[in-house]
């Protein structure tokens, strides 16, 4: 009898101990699919029992059986997901593009929705980006309010938010970007993002005016880069062909796999154009990595590796009369000594994720970026290599104060590259016409060590269940160091030298307060910064110019966001003033040669808005429509450059407004597309107003097919025309440009007529 009571006890804990296996805790983290960021307060569902739980402030989530789950938060997509087992879940929601001020960003580095944002913020979602082409990026930008992308070729372009920017003759400057959490900005305030391969970004967060204490106070803003994330438990290839006007060819690939905790993207791209013009090949190769790993409960760890290797002619700009009869020509000289650019690029980050406790976490990012550029020009040969390190830190952290939640952010960035520069004789024309540029002797050598730190706060706190209040603090210092290593002699004055910015504070303040729940009213007032070029310091006689001072600025801002009309109608309305002062104004002393000056102050009041609706939304089809529109009223407030007094005067090389109107439709049998038009008005070309570019028009279309062929494999064919109705317009402008040897002023670079691409998308999920 003893022996059969001991059995079944035996039986019985043996049973119990399997029952509480098979009741035990099903845990896992509940994440943004596009920039990782942690979902709280998302409502998980057991569709059996319909008893549902939250996840709380970290995204974690605990549930007690095997089974199917409803996964939603208002902002993005319901996932429908069968959990089989008890091991740890990352589970990825996928934003809602009509949703887009319920989304969760992380312009600040602490997640809030959009809609209680306390600055002018633009997010750019996946599906606007694939709403044209992905070749050029410049479509993208401009249908952002305030934002403005010239564009002369594929490798020569302008960005400028809210103006800042347009008097940077080429390339971008005054922008700070980052790509994830790597900066795209040189040590110098330069930043070129064009070279990236579309395909490998899920969205654009842009901080339009001195509003991020975060990203380093920039004065026009910043633009933050987010890659696509490998998506978890579940693997697939993605292939895909461009074909399309002016030899227009371009190939990718797309490779995920990922694990229950691991995950990895990889994305090839080969694209070639001939181009509109003469001089005007382009070739680029992209290769990127990005992979996402969950080490733990508290631990996560990411990398991130972009390489670009690009050639591309430049026809640079032309003169009025062959911009009007003659637009496919390259500028003469241009074409005589074939200038190209060939450049290889590559950035590589590690970023770990470390979370304290359930109030405090820590993110630490290193880095490393390298630029290898060759560019034979008309006037000389540029030789340049850059190397740059840094490290990016932040403890993020949530507690009460005075019973309220009050979030903050606190860390620093250090940032320092090496840049080397020569100079070349160009000999193209002591050789047969069509040899190209040639090598001469060489004219300059340097070596620039330039760095700079930023230390910053940033707080949110919750005065009440409607009002949000926001104090940021951001401290920069920034320093070059430039060697002469050229020979010294009478006509090669020593030009080394060491140049170093005061500490400079810039304060941020802004508040945000529900009006109801659909609607949000923000305002701010923020002080940003843009460092000046080594070569902007560089005098005619080789000295430093130390006088110099740094553009600074204030930004005065108010603006709503939210949903109207049964919440079918997006609406996000800003008007600010950016008053600046200390303007650097380039004044050319030669072909190749400028020097800075601080010549007075601008003044940029403006308009922007927003408008996105839902005529229909069902199952079977839906149509949105988006209208976006910028008003400029940018002046010189004073600006005298020598004896010439521009004060009153237009701001140079901005549009007076920008409006862009576009029907996007989508079925559930597969036909979709959108059109799009846009409208730029004129612009200022000279300081002295006597000059101006005409406004133009623009229509842009697109038709696709997608075709799924069964569960695991499906295509996508789609055409697009670009410029419908074959308009003649400048797509950049040359600010300011002189006319040398007698010859005219080389203000235009002219855009591309009406133009096509097709292709087709194979997907297959293993």
């Amino acid at each position: 009898m003893l022996f059969i009571k001991k059995r079944i006890v035996i039986l019985l804990s043996v049973g119990f101990i399997f029952n509480a296996f098979g009741q035990s805790k099903i845990k896992g983290k509940i994440i943004d699919r596009d920039n990782g960021i942690i979902l709280s307060n998302v409502q998980i569902t057991n569709l059996d029992t319909q008893t549902s739980v939250l996840s709380n402030l970290n995204g974690t989530f605990e549930v007690s059986e095997i089974n199917t789950y409803s996964f939603k938060k208002e902002g993005y997509l319901e996932k429908i997901l069968e959990l089989k087992d008890g091991s740890y879940h990352i589970i990825q929601l996928i934003m809602n593009p009509s949703e887009l001020n319920e989304v969760i960003i992380n312009s600040n580095h602490i997640p809030k929705k959009l809609k209680r944002a306390t600055t002018s913020i633009s997010i750019i979602p996946l599906k606007a980006i694939e709403l044209g082409n992905d070749i050029n990026i410049a479509p993208v930008l401009n249908r952002t309010p305030g934002v403005f992308m010239q564009s002369g070729a594929l490798n020569t372009n302008r960005i400028t938010i809210r103006g800042i920017g347009s008097r940077n003759l080429f390339g971008t400057s005054k922008i700070r970007a980052y790509f994830k959490d790597i900066p795209l900005t040189t040590g110098s305030g330069e930043t070129t993002i064009e070279d990236f391969e579309l395909n490998t970004i899920s969205r654009f967060e842009i901080i339009k005016g001195a509003a991020s204490s975060i990203y380093g106070a920039g004065l026009g803003g910043t633009i933050h880069l987010t890659p696509k994330n490998a998506y978890f438990n579940q693997s697939s290839i993605n292939s895909g062909i461009t074909v399309g006007s002016f030899g227009l060819s371009k190939g990718t690939i797309n490779l995920n796999h990922g694990s229950k905790t691991n995950g990895f993207r990889a994305v090839y791209s080969n694209t070639h154009s001939d181009g509109y013009r003469e001089n005007n090949r382009y070739t680029r190769q992209t290769f990127t990595i990005n992979s996402n790993h969950y080490l733990n409960e508290k631990n996560e760890l990411s990398f991130l590796a972009s390489y670009i290797d690009l050639k591309a002619f430049i026809p640079s700009s032309i003169n009025e009369e062959t911009y009007l009869n003659s637009p496919k020509s390259a500028a003469f000289t241009w074409k005589q000594s074939q200038g190209f650019e060939d450049s290889k690029r590559g950035i590589f980050g590690l970023s770990w994720n470390h979370r304290y406790n359930e109030h405090i976490k820590q993110v630490t990012s290193l880095f490393t970026s390298f630029h290898d550029a060759y560019e034979p020009r008309p006037f000389n040969v540029l030789k340049e290599n850059t190397l740059a390190l840094g490290i990016r830190s932040r403890i993020l952290g949530n507690s009460k104060f005075f019973n309220k939640i009050l979030h903050w952010t606190l860390g620093g960035e250090l940032f320092r590259d090496t840049y080397k520069s020569g100079t070349f004789e160009n000999l193209y024309r002591d050789f047969p016409n069509g040899t190209g540029s040639v090598e001469g002797n060489q004219l300059s050598n340097f070596k620039e060590k330039r760095s700079y730190y930023n230390a910053f706060i940033e707080t949110n706190y919750e005065l009440s269940e409607k009002t949000t209040l926001s104090i940021g603090l951001n401290l920069n210092q920034t320093s070059y160091h430039l060697k002469d290593r050229f020979p010294i002699s009478e006509n090669n004055p020593d030009q080394s030298g060491n140049f170093k910015f005061k500490n400079i504070v810039s304060p941020k303040f802004g508040v945000s307060h529900l009006l109801s729940k659909d609607m949000t009213v923000y305002s701010n007032i923020s002080h940003g910064f843009s460092p000046i070029t080594l070569n902007e310091t560089l005098l005619p006689d080789g000295q430093i110019n130390t006088n110099l001072k740094p553009e600074t600025g204030w930004n005065f801002e108010i603006g709503t966001r939210g949903t109207l009309i049964n919440n079918r109608l997006q609406l996000n309305l800003a008007i600010y003033r950016l008053a600046i002062k200390n303007l650097l104004v380039s004044r050319r002393t030669a072909q190749d040669e400028f020097i800075g000056i601080n010549a007075g102050s601008t003044q940029h009041d403006g308009l922007e808005l927003s408008l996105n609706y839902q005529w229909l939304r069902k199952e079977a089809l839906s149509i949105n429509s988006f209208v976006n529109y910028t008003l400029n009223n940018f002046k010189f407030k004073e600006f005298i450059d020598g004896d010439t007094n521009f004060s009153g005067n237009d701001l140079t090389g901005v549009p007076s407004s920008v409006f862009n109107a576009g029907i996007d439709i989508e079925s559930s049998f597969g036909i979709y597309g959108n059109i799009n038009l846009q409208y730029v008005g004129d612009m200022p070309i000279t300081d002295s107003n006597s000059l101006y570019s005409d406004s133009y028009n623009l229509t842009n279309f697109k038709l696709g097919y997608k075709i799924p062929l069964n569960k695991k494999l499906n295509f996508n064919i789609f055409l697009g025309i670009n410029n419908i109705f074959d308009k003649t317009y400048a797509s950049q402008i040359l600010i300011n440009a002189s006319g040398f040897n007698g010859n005219a002023p080389r203000y235009y670079y002219p855009g591309n007529p009406v133009n096509y691409y097709t292709g087709v998308q194979v997907n297959y999920m293993f």
